[in-house]
């Protein structure tokens, strides 16, 4: 009898301590896809006449970066979650042209990316419902660097094509002047975002979730003018977490 007195006692303060752990202070990693670009009534400026910002031309990138939980209330149904979190965010631009072309030419195509190197800081209130959470916060944002990409794609009607990659110069918002591939002090340095979630954490720690942030600073970097340019960041990201208890 003692025995099995001792094996129930044993049994509940193990489950005590799961539920504890389930509900406590966590911090771990995260990983995941970032699917992004820009919007706003001024994004001709940056990225030329031509740019589509519709879902479908969005700029696929990753993210990485360290991820917290801490309880508000005693269940864990209530937290907040700061982030630590490198993603690379950006837009691209696709054209392409059939008519003019020298003869036995089919089409030139031409893509380039502006890659943005981004330190994002989301602090997210957080309601967790059996394992489905859902996140709401603000998020500061750091512009570390920035790159661009160029290729130009000949296409020739024999079935043959030729691609060119040029890093060398671009042009920035301005229009006039040309910058190098690396170049991003047309840019802002620091963007304030609005995040938005939903996603699932297993008891384990393991954790799927999905995020859009839109962007409240303008990205163009206008030098204090009367009339700011507009044009936000936009970003999806879906990421793959798992978090582990404090002080285990």
């Amino acid at each position: 009898m003692k025995k099995i007195a001792v094996l129930g006692l044993s049994l509940l303060s193990v489950s005590v301590a799961q539920a504890q752990d389930a509900g406590g202070p966590r911090i771990g990693v995260k990983v995941g896809a970032t699917y992004s670009s820009i919007s706003g009534s001024s994004v001709s400026q940056l990225a030329g006449p031509n740019f589509d910002s519709s879902l479908g031309s969005y700029k696929l990138g990753y993210n990485v970066g360290v991820g917290t939980s801490f309880p508000i209330s005693s269940d864990g149904f209530f937290s907040i979650a700061p982030e630590l979190i490198y993603n690379r965010k950006g837009y691209e631009i696709e054209s392409k042209q059939k008519s003019g072309l020298p003869a036995g030419t089919a089409s030139v195509e031409f893509e380039q990316q502006r890659v943005l190197h981004y330190l994002d800081v989301p602090i997210l209130a957080k309601i967790n419902a059996g394992g489905l959470f859902f996140e709401l916060g603000p998020q500061v944002s750091y512009l570390f660097g920035s790159k661009t990409k160029q290729q130009t794609t000949t296409k020739y009607n024999n079935g043959g094509k030729d691609k060119v990659e040029d890093n060398g110069t671009f042009q920035d918002f301005t229009g006039v002047s040309t910058r190098g591939d690396g170049y991003k002090s047309d840019l802002a340095q620091f963007d304030i975002a609005g995040v938005a979630g939903i996603g699932y954490q297993s008891e384990a720690g393991l954790s799927l979730n999905l995020r859009y942030a839109r962007g409240f600073n303008s990205l163009i970097d206008s030098k204090n003018t009367d009339n700011e340019p507009k044009a936000f960041n936009n970003a999806f990201t879906l990421q793959l977490g798992y978090l582990l208890p404090l002080g285990r």
